[in-house]
């Protein structure tokens, strides 16, 4: 006879990381359903009692702590088991999560096996909640007072996670501290040697200064020559990496005769590992068929050139570049492919930040769905379609434009002032519109400079306005 199937419930507010965690149940044998927030989950467990609730704690409507009182308040759902997502940042956390009724905790990030593990013990030790076997508790903690009321049972199984979650804390603090008993006595060795090493670290970093500057030269190759300019396309970029070496890149080019391709990708991280990875992402994007490109592909029959879809295109990426990989680095990549004579445009957004569309002066998101380049290794990427008319345009940038920091409050640039920056520029020429954008985030970074790569990457379909230079914006 078959096992029973069981029913676990997620509520994650970021579908990326529901997405994750699905997948992580999934495998483990439970049937999943997904609710974006504490309310929709609530409503999904009164309309089919599920074994197990997984929340996270931070969510819109209700939070975590909210929904776990709710479902314990429920005689019909108090005895299922909640599992709370969380940073257990402050000791506060434990009692709040006690008050709610939750009855463990996971910490973020998570590994997939411990998840599991800790779901399967709950379900091996069934709640009971029997009047004698409440625990009635009065716990001041940071000048607040909370009256909790738990099962015996409840309160062992979260002071148990607790506990382990500490337990690992000290392991992580433990190795630290060994690594740390190692690097000083390495260190006090080195000492005796430092005159000697002085003059070959000096060496080291001349020869290491001409290998940065070789490897930015590089890297500039992966950034358009200039500007597009013809009666049925125009582009404009701006570019600016935060330190000698980036990790974002931009380029666009004509695929054959009618076909544009244009993209921005952004490596995580920063320096060294992350500009190898994105010159080695770089050199797969080119417009020339050949064994290695992977935008244009010859056709072993008719011997001409013919275009890879961007689906296509990101999901070879991806399978290509899987973090595990590349020492844990990632991209998220924006990619389009626009038809010049239809004018429609065939992109995938990968994690990265939307693209803008603009008719006119109305400027809006266009949608952006898919993981970013490396996470998930059997992910299908998906491709969205646009028709651009006459005189729309597209922007493609990094998150170093939105997320760029003001210097003196730390706020961030943000979609909103995007959008009405793009806007107010709509009736100037593409190439100012895009070269406005751009001071406009390093006006607001001031007085400091960027802390991420800013690269910005304009395009005005078929005929347009009159610019007023024709020197390369970048």
């Amino acid at each position: 006879m078959a096992a029973a199937v069981r029913n676990a419930l997620i509520a994650e507010d970021s579908r990326i990381q529901a997405k994750f965690l699905e997948q992580v149940l999934v495998r483990a044998g439970f049937a999943v359903r997904v609710a974006l927030d504490g309310e929709a989950a609530l409503q999904l467990a009164r309309e089919a009692k599920p074994d197990v609730v997984i929340s996270d704690i931070e969510m819109p409507r209700m939070t975590g702590y909210e929904l776990c009182r709710s479902l314990k308040q429920s005689p019909q759902l108090r005895d299922v088991p909640v599992v709370l997502l969380s940073t257990l940042a402050d000791a506060e956390d434990i009692i709040r999560g006690l008050d709610a009724g939750a009855d463990n905790y996971v910490t973020k990030p998570y590994d997939p096996k411990f998840l599991v593990a800790r779901v399967e013990s709950l379900l091996q030790t069934p709640l009971t909640f029997a009047e004698d076997d409440l625990l009635e508790l009065s716990v001041t903690l940071g000048g607040r007072r909370y009256q909790v009321k738990s099962g015996r049972q409840q309160a062992l199984n979260l002071l148990v996670s607790t506990f382990e979650n500490a337990v690992e804390k000290n392991r992580d603090l433990h190795r630290s501290n060994e690594q740390l008993t190692l690097a000083k006595e390495k260190l006090a060795q080195t000492n005796t040697q430092l005159e000697s090493l002085n003059a070959r670290l000096t060496h080291t970093n001349d020869r290491m200064t001409r290998d940065l500057h070789a490897a930015a030269r590089v890297q500039r190759s992966l950034l358009p020559e200039g500007n597009l300019e013809t009666p049925s396309v125009r582009t404009a970029w701006k570019y600016t990496p935060c330190d000698e070496l980036a990790g974002d890149f931009l380029n666009y080019f004509m695929l054959d005769d009618r076909h544009l391709a244009m993209f921005v990708v952004d490596v995580s991280g920063h320096g060294t590992p992350s500009s190898l990875l994105a010159v080695a992402v770089g050199r797969l994007l080119t417009p020339n068929a050949s064994a290695t490109s992977l935008l244009v592909r010859n056709d072993p029959f008719t011997g001409r050139p013919v275009v890879t879809p961007p689906a296509v295109v990101v999901d070879e990426l991806n399978r290509r570049f899987q973090m595990s990989m590349q020492g844990e680095l990632y991209f998220t990549m924006a990619y389009g492919v626009l038809d010049l004579q239809t004018g429609e445009l065939q992109y995938v957004s990968a994690g990265h930040p939307p693209m803008v569309h603009m008719s006119g002066a109305d400027a809006s998101f266009l949608p952006n769905t898919n993981f970013s380049v490396g996470w998930i290794d059997d992910v299908e990427f998906e491709a969205d379609r646009v028709i651009l008319r006459p005189g729309d345009r597209l922007f493609i940038y990094s998150d170093g434009v939105t997320e760029a920091f003001q210097g003196m409050d730390q706020s961030q640039y943000g979609d909103d002032r995007l959008l009405n920056m793009l806007r107010a520029q709509s009736s100037l020429p593409i190439t100012e519109s895009v070269n406005n954008l751009f001071e406009s985030v390093i006006t607001w970074c001031q007085p400091g400079s960027p802390v991420d790569d800013v690269s910005i990457l304009g395009c005005e379909f078929g005929p347009g306005r009159a610019d007023s230079s024709d020197r390369p914006s970048g």
